[in-house]
Protein backbone atom coordinates (compact mmCIF):
# COMPACT_ATOMS: atom_id res chain seq x y z
CA UNK A 1 0.00 0.00 0.00
CA UNK A 2 1.30 3.94 -0.82
CA UNK A 3 2.04 6.04 2.00
CA UNK A 4 2.66 9.71 2.37
CA UNK A 5 5.30 10.69 4.52
CA UNK A 6 4.18 14.11 6.23
CA UNK A 7 6.57 16.09 8.64
CA UNK A 8 4.17 18.74 10.44
CA UNK A 9 5.61 21.66 12.16
CA UNK A 10 3.19 22.75 15.67
CA UNK A 11 4.01 25.56 18.18
CA UNK A 12 4.03 23.43 21.76
CA UNK A 13 4.60 24.53 25.29
CA UNK A 14 7.04 27.91 23.74
CA UNK A 15 8.66 25.42 21.14
CA UNK A 16 8.59 24.70 17.54
CA UNK A 17 8.20 20.59 17.36
CA UNK A 18 7.84 18.80 14.48
CA UNK A 19 5.92 15.98 14.02
CA UNK A 20 5.78 12.52 12.24
CA UNK A 21 2.57 11.53 10.43
CA UNK A 22 2.31 8.67 8.26
CA UNK A 23 -1.15 8.58 6.10
CA UNK A 24 -1.85 5.66 4.06
CA UNK A 25 -4.59 7.68 1.58
CA UNK A 26 -8.23 6.71 0.45
CA UNK A 27 -8.67 4.67 -2.28
CA UNK A 28 -9.70 6.55 -5.46
CA UNK A 29 -13.49 6.20 -5.33
CA UNK A 30 -14.09 5.80 -1.54
CA UNK A 31 -16.72 7.48 -0.20
CA UNK A 32 -16.81 10.88 2.04
CA UNK A 33 -16.01 8.69 5.60
CA UNK A 34 -14.33 10.90 7.85
CA UNK A 35 -10.81 10.38 8.04
CA UNK A 36 -9.33 7.89 10.95
CA UNK A 37 -6.67 9.03 13.45
CA UNK A 38 -4.04 6.51 15.19
CA UNK A 39 -2.06 7.22 18.00
CA UNK A 40 0.18 4.54 18.95
CA UNK A 41 1.62 3.07 22.84
CA UNK A 42 4.30 3.61 24.65
CA UNK A 43 7.80 3.36 23.09
CA UNK A 44 5.79 2.35 19.65
CA UNK A 45 5.31 4.76 16.77
CA UNK A 46 2.49 4.93 13.60
CA UNK A 47 4.27 2.07 11.98
CA UNK A 48 3.42 -0.25 14.90
CA UNK A 49 -0.07 0.59 14.36
CA UNK A 50 0.13 0.01 10.54
CA UNK A 51 -1.90 -3.46 11.29
CA UNK A 52 -5.13 -1.51 12.17
CA UNK A 53 -4.62 1.54 10.05
CA UNK A 54 -3.83 -0.03 6.22
CA UNK A 55 -6.93 -2.09 6.44
CA UNK A 56 -8.86 0.72 7.83
CA UNK A 57 -8.01 3.09 4.72
CA UNK A 58 -10.35 0.88 2.09
CA UNK A 59 -12.76 3.57 2.02
CA UNK A 60 -11.02 6.61 4.18
CA UNK A 61 -7.54 8.39 4.62
CA UNK A 62 -5.61 6.90 8.07
CA UNK A 63 -3.42 9.12 9.24
CA UNK A 64 -0.33 8.04 12.10
CA UNK A 65 0.92 10.38 14.38
CA UNK A 66 4.03 9.47 15.73
CA UNK A 67 3.46 11.33 19.49
CA UNK A 68 6.51 13.68 20.97
CA UNK A 69 9.68 11.71 21.61
CA UNK A 70 8.67 8.38 19.99
CA UNK A 71 9.15 7.49 16.00
CA UNK A 72 10.50 9.98 13.82
CA UNK A 73 8.96 13.18 15.66
CA UNK A 74 11.13 15.44 17.62
CA UNK A 75 12.25 14.49 21.00
CA UNK A 76 12.51 18.05 22.93
CA UNK A 77 14.40 17.99 26.26
CA UNK A 78 11.36 19.74 27.86
CA UNK A 79 9.05 17.77 29.87
CA UNK A 80 6.28 20.59 29.17
CA UNK A 81 6.05 19.17 26.09
CA UNK A 82 5.22 16.00 26.76
CA UNK A 83 2.07 16.91 29.62
CA UNK A 84 -0.70 15.68 28.61
CA UNK A 85 -2.28 18.35 27.43
CA UNK A 86 0.51 20.07 25.20
CA UNK A 87 0.11 16.27 23.78
CA UNK A 88 -3.19 16.59 22.86
CA UNK A 89 -2.57 20.15 21.53
CA UNK A 90 0.21 18.63 19.27
CA UNK A 91 -2.31 15.75 17.74
CA UNK A 92 -5.11 18.47 17.56
CA UNK A 93 -2.65 20.65 15.88
CA UNK A 94 -1.82 17.91 13.75
CA UNK A 95 -5.68 17.06 12.84
CA UNK A 96 -6.29 20.37 11.72
CA UNK A 97 -3.32 20.77 9.30
CA UNK A 98 -4.03 17.73 7.28
CA UNK A 99 -8.11 17.22 7.92
CA UNK A 100 -10.96 18.81 7.71
CA UNK A 101 -13.97 18.61 9.98
CA UNK A 102 -14.30 15.46 12.76
CA UNK A 103 -12.44 12.80 12.82
CA UNK A 104 -12.51 8.99 14.08
CA UNK A 105 -9.89 8.94 16.76
CA UNK A 106 -8.21 5.44 17.32
CA UNK A 107 -5.50 5.37 20.57
CA UNK A 108 -4.12 2.32 21.96
CA UNK A 109 -2.50 2.25 25.38
CA UNK A 110 -0.74 5.69 25.50
CA UNK A 111 -2.31 6.54 22.83
CA UNK A 112 -5.80 5.43 24.12
CA UNK A 113 -5.12 8.15 27.49
CA UNK A 114 -4.02 10.74 24.53
CA UNK A 115 -7.05 9.86 22.35
CA UNK A 116 -9.74 10.05 25.44
CA UNK A 117 -8.07 13.15 27.16
CA UNK A 118 -8.84 14.51 23.61
CA UNK A 119 -11.86 13.31 23.66
CA UNK A 120 -13.12 15.00 27.08
CA UNK A 121 -11.77 17.96 26.28
CA UNK A 122 -12.38 18.98 22.71
CA UNK A 123 -15.09 16.33 21.61
CA UNK A 124 -16.42 18.43 18.69
CA UNK A 125 -12.61 17.53 17.33
CA UNK A 126 -13.96 13.84 17.14
CA UNK A 127 -16.80 12.05 15.46
CA UNK A 128 -16.51 8.81 17.63
CA UNK A 129 -13.40 7.31 19.57
CA UNK A 130 -11.82 3.68 19.70
CA UNK A 131 -9.44 2.65 22.87
CA UNK A 132 -7.04 -0.09 22.69
CA UNK A 133 -6.54 -1.62 26.19
CA UNK A 134 -6.27 2.39 27.56
CA UNK A 135 -7.26 3.78 31.52
CA UNK A 136 -8.43 7.36 31.83
CA UNK A 137 -5.42 7.84 33.93
CA UNK A 138 -5.85 7.08 37.96
CA UNK A 139 -8.38 8.84 40.26
CA UNK A 140 -6.98 7.58 43.80
CA UNK A 141 -3.93 9.93 45.07
CA UNK A 142 -2.14 6.72 46.31
CA UNK A 143 -2.26 4.68 43.04
CA UNK A 144 -1.02 7.81 41.16
CA UNK A 145 1.81 8.70 43.16
CA UNK A 146 3.33 4.92 43.65
CA UNK A 147 2.65 5.02 39.46
CA UNK A 148 4.90 8.11 39.25
CA UNK A 149 7.57 6.70 41.41
CA UNK A 150 7.76 3.59 39.30
CA UNK A 151 7.59 5.54 35.98
CA UNK A 152 10.59 7.88 37.51
CA UNK A 153 12.79 4.66 38.19
CA UNK A 154 11.76 3.60 34.42
CA UNK A 155 12.96 6.80 33.47
CA UNK A 156 16.39 6.86 35.53
CA UNK A 157 17.07 3.64 33.97
CA UNK A 158 17.13 4.32 30.61
CA UNK A 159 19.25 7.09 31.54
CA UNK A 160 21.85 5.37 33.44
CA UNK A 161 21.72 1.94 32.23
CA UNK A 162 20.58 2.85 28.56
CA UNK A 163 18.39 2.40 26.08
CA UNK A 164 19.11 -1.66 25.17
CA UNK A 165 19.07 -3.14 29.17
CA UNK A 166 15.72 -0.54 29.75
CA UNK A 167 13.71 -2.46 26.21
CA UNK A 168 15.11 -5.70 27.46
CA UNK A 169 13.73 -5.09 30.82
CA UNK A 170 10.09 -3.41 29.14
CA UNK A 171 10.22 -6.31 26.87
CA UNK A 172 10.69 -9.21 29.73
CA UNK A 173 7.51 -8.15 31.51
CA UNK A 174 4.54 -10.45 31.83
CA UNK A 175 2.07 -8.03 29.91
CA UNK A 176 4.24 -8.69 26.22
CA UNK A 177 4.49 -12.57 26.59
CA UNK A 178 1.10 -13.67 24.73
CA UNK A 179 2.42 -10.84 22.37
CA UNK A 180 5.93 -12.48 21.89
CA UNK A 181 3.76 -15.72 21.81
CA UNK A 182 1.77 -14.49 18.59
CA UNK A 183 4.76 -12.83 16.72
CA UNK A 184 7.19 -15.68 17.20
CA UNK A 185 11.04 -15.50 17.57
CA UNK A 186 10.91 -13.55 14.21
CA UNK A 187 8.71 -11.15 14.75
CA UNK A 188 10.01 -10.42 18.47
CA UNK A 189 13.36 -9.48 16.98
CA UNK A 190 12.22 -7.08 14.88
CA UNK A 191 9.57 -5.68 17.54
CA UNK A 192 12.54 -4.92 19.65
CA UNK A 193 14.44 -3.42 16.68
CA UNK A 194 11.87 -0.99 16.47
CA UNK A 195 12.11 -0.28 20.46
CA UNK A 196 16.00 0.39 20.16
CA UNK A 197 14.95 2.82 17.66
CA UNK A 198 13.47 5.24 20.04
CA UNK A 199 14.86 7.92 21.50
CA UNK A 200 15.86 7.53 24.77
CA UNK A 201 14.82 11.27 25.67
CA UNK A 202 11.65 11.25 24.31
CA UNK A 203 10.96 7.92 26.42
CA UNK A 204 12.39 8.90 29.75
CA UNK A 205 10.32 11.91 29.36
CA UNK A 206 7.42 10.64 28.24
CA UNK A 207 7.24 8.94 31.49
CA UNK A 208 7.52 11.69 33.49
CA UNK A 209 5.46 14.06 31.52
CA UNK A 210 2.65 11.96 30.75
CA UNK A 211 2.52 8.62 32.50
CA UNK A 212 -0.55 7.09 33.83
CA UNK A 213 0.20 8.46 37.40
CA UNK A 214 1.29 12.41 36.19
CA UNK A 215 -1.60 12.80 33.33
CA UNK A 216 -4.71 14.47 34.45
CA UNK A 217 -7.35 11.87 35.40
CA UNK A 218 -10.68 12.15 33.61
CA UNK A 219 -13.04 9.88 35.21
CA UNK A 220 -15.23 12.56 35.85
CA UNK A 221 -15.54 14.13 32.48
CA UNK A 222 -16.42 10.67 30.65
CA UNK A 223 -20.02 10.84 31.43
CA UNK A 224 -20.59 14.13 29.44
CA UNK A 225 -18.53 12.69 26.42
CA UNK A 226 -21.65 12.68 23.98
CA UNK A 227 -19.49 10.74 21.02
CA UNK A 228 -20.02 6.43 20.07
CA UNK A 229 -17.24 4.99 21.34
CA UNK A 230 -15.84 1.73 20.56
CA UNK A 231 -13.66 -0.09 24.56
CA UNK A 232 -11.44 -3.07 23.66
CA UNK A 233 -9.14 -4.84 26.01
CA UNK A 234 -7.29 -8.69 25.05
CA UNK A 235 -9.05 -11.21 27.24
CA UNK A 236 -5.63 -12.09 28.94
CA UNK A 237 -4.76 -8.72 29.85
CA UNK A 238 -7.54 -8.72 33.02
CA UNK A 239 -6.51 -5.16 34.21
CA UNK A 240 -7.83 -3.99 31.44
CA UNK A 241 -10.39 -6.17 30.60
CA UNK A 242 -11.79 -5.11 33.58
CA UNK A 243 -11.10 -0.86 33.06
CA UNK A 244 -12.49 -1.50 29.63
CA UNK A 245 -15.61 -2.56 31.41
CA UNK A 246 -15.39 0.49 33.51
CA UNK A 247 -15.11 3.17 30.96
CA UNK A 248 -17.73 1.54 28.76
CA UNK A 249 -20.06 1.93 32.06
CA UNK A 250 -19.21 5.32 32.31
CA UNK A 251 -19.31 6.28 28.71
CA UNK A 252 -22.97 7.43 27.57
CA UNK A 253 -22.35 5.88 24.27
CA UNK A 254 -19.81 3.36 24.60
CA UNK A 255 -19.56 -0.13 23.49
CA UNK A 256 -17.26 -2.86 24.99
CA UNK A 257 -15.53 -5.80 23.29
CA UNK A 258 -13.38 -8.50 24.74
CA UNK A 259 -10.81 -9.71 22.03
CA UNK A 260 -10.67 -13.35 22.97
CA UNK A 261 -7.10 -15.21 23.43
CA UNK A 262 -5.15 -11.38 23.09
CA UNK A 263 -2.78 -9.84 25.79
CA UNK A 264 -2.35 -5.97 25.97
CA UNK A 265 -1.60 -5.58 22.52
CA UNK A 266 -4.75 -7.38 21.48
CA UNK A 267 -4.54 -5.17 17.81
CA UNK A 268 -0.84 -6.79 17.02
CA UNK A 269 -2.42 -10.42 18.67
CA UNK A 270 -5.33 -10.66 16.61
CA UNK A 271 -5.36 -7.81 13.94
CA UNK A 272 -7.90 -9.66 11.75
CA UNK A 273 -10.50 -10.10 14.74
CA UNK A 274 -9.57 -6.36 16.20
CA UNK A 275 -9.60 -4.53 12.48
CA UNK A 276 -13.07 -6.42 12.04
CA UNK A 277 -14.22 -4.96 15.18
CA UNK A 278 -13.29 -1.49 14.33
CA UNK A 279 -14.86 -1.41 10.96
CA UNK A 280 -18.22 -2.66 11.93
CA UNK A 281 -17.98 0.12 14.53
CA UNK A 282 -16.58 2.60 11.93
CA UNK A 283 -19.73 0.84 8.92
CA UNK A 284 -22.26 1.10 11.34
CA UNK A 285 -21.32 5.29 11.93
CA UNK A 286 -21.06 5.86 8.49
CA UNK A 287 -24.69 3.84 7.11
Amino acid sequence: MVTIDHRIVVRSAGLDLTLAVREHPAPARSGSAPPLVVLHGFTGSARTMDVVAEPLAVGRRALGVDLVGHGHSDAPASVAAYRMEACVDQVLAVVGDLTTGPVDLVGYSMGGRVALSLAVTTPDAIRSLVLIGASAGLSDPAEAQARRAADERLATSIETEGLPAFVDRWMGLPMWRSLEAAEGPEGWAGSRRQRLDSDPVGLALSLRGMGTGVQPPVHDQLAALDRPALVLAGELDTKFTAIAHELGAALSQAGVEIVPGAGHAAHRERPDLVVGLIADFLDRLDG
